[in-house]
């Protein structure tokens, strides 16, 4: 079943670290699609929810240094 998340992401800066957070998600086994956007501190994601839930990505997030919420 597909799902799809908005999280708010803060500490990108720049268009690297929308491409940083988007390899990073698109890595996880069942992300769909991913779009980030810094100035909006935005991050969308399409997942299967049988696959990969909501606190994966947000600690893969996390663990790259970014803010999640």
């Amino acid at each position: 079943m597909t799902e799809s998340i908005e999280l708010t992401v803060t500490g990108m800066k720049c268009g690297g670290c929308e491409a940083n957070v988007t390899k990073i998600v698109k890595a996880l086994s069942g992300v769909e699609n991913v779009t980030a956007n810094h100035n909006a501190n935005k991050v969308s994601v399409e997942f299967n929810a049988d696959a990969v839930d909501e606190a994966a990505i947000k600690q893969a997030i996390a663990q790259a240094g970014y803010g999640v919420g």
